[in-house]
């Protein structure tokens, strides 16, 4: 058979293979129309479907052995860790730090404590139904202000050095000596901060270049000269990805830090197509739902009130309850050194999860004490004690932030960011961050349902346990009330002195 002719045969058999095992519809599929929106909707509905499942838990608001409190970024979070759990939690409860991947095993006994900036994924590696999810919520517009404000700072840190790769090479350095944890190591900072610290040095080195008289203009949200103006970074991919609508896919569980890697094609579909966030929104709602406790970092009093009462009464009844069984561990401890060989490892994790210090951008937080300076139980604290200690401690923090945000802002004189010049902002770029936040927006306002019925709930509870055990406190308060009282005690008094004189004279009367 001519060569040519079996050759144009094998094709002719070929093509029929091809055509039974790949259909032309299948070959259709497998083009890049993967992602249209058929395809998303599907794969984001599935997702939806499957996240919402799960049943609201009955005994929601009762503290389980593990709390994870999933810190959405620039909510207020740090004062919560630092002057409440800090204070609540010994040391040998909080579990270890996790960044790039899971380095503890969360069933252990003395994970007891996981605050971190990962989002809900987490949970798939938690044991769900020993654990309790918290979390703070902000008004979007302040929260994207605040990320904002907050990346500039951090990167101006970095000014300090003559040059960029000079800054680099530093943080570098000072990472690779030390066991700690720097800010450019936690989401979403690790993305953020070296965006903007980048970004600031080309602007420095275009204002050498064109003389000190560069600058111009008094609107620290749009002095392009020095740093980027507030418009551009909201309209920046890198924003869009991390920054908007954060809160909503943090609480679902569908930030680019995801543990979960099915999930990135879920978000990918969302941001492509808008409208499949709603069924994003749903999932973020009932998450909350499920929840021991969701603040609202406007509601700053009252949120840290029933901070302090629903889940910090919880936790030193919980670690009372458990203190004989935990001194027979430290005493196990002190016998076998090896006891939980993880955790020993693990210190160098033990960071704070918002490390914004006043040291150099790159630097280790050094802010945290060391497990050996902390008290090993501190359940004989009462609700009480913990707030009025965490008065003292907010009032310190907020010091401590105040002047080390001032001096990073130095570097960038002659901008500025304060309430005054939020002001300056026009409407304009107000309104696009509220649009491009469409979803938090409407998180936010759920949020805001939730706590104002936890705090109802609270407030009923507080009423009756207050009229018991404050009836007798009423005479203190109560002007008028004394005056009865003293009235009573005196008509006792002369009842007293009336019933021993008639006692005497009926016992003289016996005798004669």
């Amino acid at each position: 058979m001519d060569p040519a002719l079996k050759y144009a045969m094998l094709l002719i058999l070929l093509g029929w293979v091809i055509w039974d095992v790949f259909p032309v519809s299948s070959l259709v599929n497998a083009s890049p129309a993967k992602h249209d929106f058929g395809h998303c909707e599907r794969t984001v509905k599935k997702w939806a479907s499957s996240s919402l499942d799960l049943e609201v838990k009955e005994d929601k608001h009762t503290l389980q052995d593990l709390l994870f409190f999933l810190h959405v970024p620039r909510t207020g979070g740090r004062t919560y860790f630092h002057c409440f759990l800090k204070r609540l939690y010994p040391s040998s409860l909080e579990c270890p730090r996790s960044y790039d991947k899971l380095r503890f095993d969360p069933s252990k006994p003395n994970c007891r404590l996981l605050v971190t900036h990962d989002d809900y994924s987490m949970m798939s590696k938690l044991p769900r139904e020993k654990t309790s999810v918290v979390t703070i919520l902000r008004n979007p517009l302040d929260r994207v202000f605040s990320a904002y404000e907050f990346s500039v700072e951090v990167a101006a840190r970095f000014l300090v050095h003559p040059n960029l790769t000079s800054a680099k090479q530093m943080a570098l350095r000072i990472r690779s000596k030390t066991k700690g944890v720097s800010t450019l190591d936690i989401w979403p900072w690790k993305y953020l901060v070296p965006w903007m610290r980048d970004d600031l040095f080309a602007r420095r080195d275009a204002r050498k270049d064109k003389g000190p008289d560069y600058v111009k203009g008094n609107d620290s949200y749009n002095m392009e000269e020095i740093v980027m103006p507030l418009h551009e970074y909201i309209n920046d991919p890198i924003a869009r990805d991390i920054i908007h609508n954060g809160a909503t896919f943090q609480v679902a569980g569908l930030t680019n830090n995801s543990y979960l890697v099915e999930v990135h094609e879920v978000r990918h579909c969302v941001q492509k197509y808008q409208t499949l966030g709603a069924f994003v929104l749903e999932v973020a709602k009932k998450r909350l739902d499920n929840m021991l406790y969701v603040g609202i970092t406007e509601d700053h009093k009252e949120s840290a009130t029933m901070f302090g009462n629903m889940v910090g009464a919880q936790v030193i009844s919980q670690l009372m309850a458990s203190s004989s069984s935990m001194e027979g561990a430290a005493n196990n401890l002190s016998e076998q050194s090896t006891s939980f060989p993880d955790s020993k490892s693990d210190n160098s994790h033990h960071q704070d999860p918002n490390n914004s210090t006043g040291q150099e951008a790159g630097e280790i937080d050094s802010t945290i004490p060391s497990t050996e300076n902390v008290e090993t139980t501190k359940e004989n604290i009462t609700v009480g004690e913990l707030m009025k200690s965490y008065e003292v401690c907010i009032s310190s923090l907020r010091k401590t932030q105040s002047y080390r945000r001032t001096n990073s802002l130095k570097a960038i004189s002659p901008a500025n960011f304060s309430k005054e010049t939020r002001l300056q902002v026009p409407q304009m770029v107000l309104q696009q961050i509220i649009s491009l936040n469409s979803l938090d927006v409407e998180l936010y306002k759920y949020a805001q349902s939730i706590f104002a019925k936890q705090h109802k709930l609270f407030m009923r509870k507080l009423d009756t346990t207050d009229m018991q055990e404050s009836i007798f406190d009423i005479a203190y308060d109560n002007p008028l009330w004394k005056v009865v009282s003293l009235a009573i005690s005196l008509v006792c008094l002369l009842l007293l002195i009336f019933l021993i004189v008639n006692a005497k004279r009926r016992t003289s009367k016996l005798k004669i």
